[in-house]
């Protein structure tokens, strides 16, 4: 039987476009497979712990500012919290919870021993100085420090975070417990417990589901036209490697705009390119067209790696793609899914394609625990394997479902939460 839905939560918007109200129509759209597990849906639709704290920090002027952050926990039912932080102007509550809660689905999705957390701080990390950065990071780390830990929730890098933003919040986690707790984040620096291979592994994530999906599909890698939304860490790494693979990146946009070239970008100096300036706008192989062009633009791949709801119904309906790969958290709304279905456009959604990263992160944890650390080799022949074999298994589901990815992707992962939410049980 399908639980009714209860009082729902107070602090949330109905915006139906909000990340909240995406990832809780997916939710719904996954109950009825989840069979006597389905009792307990609610507990997917409400996160475990949710804290927001104040920031303070004494600029380099002598002023004083405040800065709200955030960390969720949604759900900790298979292990402890895993999931980013992120600096962004437009970050909120609501927004972090989404994530948070696409973390829990995301590690049971490839069976990592983890559930789903998420952080944030709404700031525009270019208007601070590399200095006032530390201070918001050591401020920050200090105030969710009552919830964080190795054993208890291990935040990542995310948007406009990295591994400096990570080796603060170790040091600082560190000196407030009384001894180096290196396994507090992943995605540190290599010689501070970091792993190889983490910083491309989100998108290495994303090209592998990409491979197999376009196996499955009968689309050949050789030739294949390439668009990418988000040209960083995530995008920048998926389009090299399926460049590699034989495929021509033939559109870009990021936040300085979009440019095309249908012979295809050198991805060399492209990266070398979004490096030194920031952005793609000024690629002198590139025709410079407007921002809604790039959602008409002849392909047969599109990669989605920027911010979460960039496709909506509408823009579905463009797009020339035969293959989504979300690299991206949340950046399809439901009802674009629903356009992208009756299409017959295949989605490899964010839950399983953009994984890589939570996967490698959960090699630095275990390397970190061990003080043994394995080869860039080993852990991308490790990661292939996990990505390949949880994708077959989520394929698999979806079948015989007869459902989309996603759908299969969540009653794969849902079913592995709730499973270890009722074996626990309810305390007290």
């Amino acid at each position: 039987m399908i639980p009714e839905t209860t009082t729902p939560l107070s602090f949330v918007s109905d915006s139906p476009e909000s990340p909240w109200a995406t990832y809780l129509s997916q939710v719904d759209r996954v109950v009825p497979y989840l069979g006597k597990y389905a009792r307990w849906a609610e507990t997917l639709k409400r996160p475990k712990r949710a804290l927001i704290v104040d920031v303070p920090i004494e600029m380099d002027d002598g002023s004083v500012r405040h800065f709200e952050g955030y960390r969720v926990q949604h759900n900790l039912s298979r292990g402890p919290g895993k999931g980013g932080v992120r600096y962004h102007p437009d970050v909120t509550l609501e927004e972090v919870m989404a994530l948070s809660a696409w973390m829990t689905v995301k590690t049971a999705a490839v069976g990592l021993p983890f559930g789903g957390a998420k952080g944030g701080i709404r700031l525009e990390p270019k208007e601070l100085s590399l200095k006032e950065l530390e201070r918001v990071t050591r401020r920050y780390t200090s105030e969710i420090g009552i919830i964080i830990g190795p054993q208890r929730d291990i935040p990542a890098p995310d948007v406009n975070t990295n591994g400096q933003i990570m080796a603060w919040m170790m040091d600082t986690y560190s000196m407030n417990t009384g001894s180096t707790s290196t396994g507090v984040v992943t995605g540190k620096p290599i010689h501070l417990g970091g792993s190889l291979g983490r910083i491309k592994a989100t998108g290495r994530g994303v090209f592998v589901t990409g491979r197999e999906a376009a196996r499955r599909l009968g689309l050949k890698l050789e030739g294949a036209r390439i668009a990418v939304q988000g040209m960083g860490n995530v995008g920048g790494t998926a389009a090299e490697l399926f460049v590699q693979a034989g495929g021509k990146l033939v559109a870009m946009q990021d936040h300085t705009g979009t440019v095309v070239n249908n012979e295809g970008f050198d991805i060399k100096s492209t990266l070398e390119l979004v490096k030194r300036e920031g952005g793609v706008a000024g690629h002198p192989k590139g025709q410079r067209v407007d921002n809604e062009a790039f959602w008409d633009v002849d392909c047969d791949i599109l990669i989605p790696a920027a911010l979460e709801g960039q496709i909506t119904p509408a823009r579905a309906r463009r797009i020339n793609a035969k293959l989504v790969l979300e690299g991206a958290n949340g950046p399809t709304l439901p009802e674009a899914d629903d356009v992208f279905r009756d299409r017959d456009i295949l989605v490899v959604p964010d839950v399983i394609c953009n994984a890589g990263g939570v996967t490698v992160s959960y090699f630095e944890w275990v390397q970190d625990f061990s003080s043994f650390f394995w080869t860039e080799d080993e852990i991308n022949v490790r990661l292939d394997k996990i990505m390949v074999d949880a994708l077959n298994n989520i394929w698999e589901t979806a079948d015989r479902h007869k459902v989309t990815l996603r759908t299969g992707t969540f009653a794969v992962a849902c079913e592995r939460i709730l499973i270890a939410r009722e074996e626990r049980g309810l305390y007290p």
